[in-house]
């Protein structure tokens, strides 16, 4: 991970966030899902502007270049963003009782495979321990699942989006508790 950097995304980041997020979406769902499911993969992620608001996502950084971005969530929704077909839940969580929600982890795939996401996962966790919270949870894509695997995470459910032309994308609700 030598030589990255990260910060907390700002509205002045948008445009740079979806650009890398549409490059990721398009490039490393190749390989677990169709074309037709990597398409309507589009329209169940995406960035939830709501993590900026909150000052919740991050974006790790080389060089200037934006190498990836995810971010954690003291609310309830467990998946989707701004423009996505997923309903999203904007009540607060209960950090004594409800898991935090990691949110909308994405990495450029010129950085795959650097440690990026293991990065913006570490970043994520500590955040919401530091806030309370003993647990977390995500709905992971395939292409993420041997990540969250690799960093503690266990699925907890497998589901299949609402239907987007009448194409469903597989995803997975995986879950992990946080050791203090």
């Amino acid at each position: 991970m030598s030589g990255f950097t990260h910060r907390l995304a700002q509205m002045e980041d948008l445009e740079a966030l979806r650009g890398l997020m549409g490059r990721a979406i398009s490039h490393l769902q190749t390989g677990f899902l169709s074309p037709d499911q990597v398409r309507a993969s589009h329209k169940v992620m995406g960035l939830d502007t709501q993590l900026v608001h909150d000052q919740t996502y991050f974006m790790v950084e080389k060089d200037g270049a934006l190498a990836g971005c995810g971010g954690w969530s003291w609310r309830a929704t467990l998946y989707g963003g701004d423009e996505s077909v997923v309903a999203r839940a904007p009540a607060p969580l209960d950090p004594a009782t409800d898991a935090a929600r990691i949110r909308a982890m994405y990495t450029d795939p010129a950085f795959a495979r650097q440690g990026v996401g293991r990065l913006v996962m570490d970043l994520c966790e500590g955040a919401a321990r530091a806030h309370g919270f003993r647990k977390a949870e995500m709905m992971a894509t395939l292409s993420g699942e041997p990540l969250y695997r690799a960093c503690g995470y266990t699925p907890i459910d497998y589901i299949q989006s609402a239907a987007i032309n009448g194409v469903r994308v597989p995803l997975i609700r995986m879950g992990k508790t946080l050791v203090a």
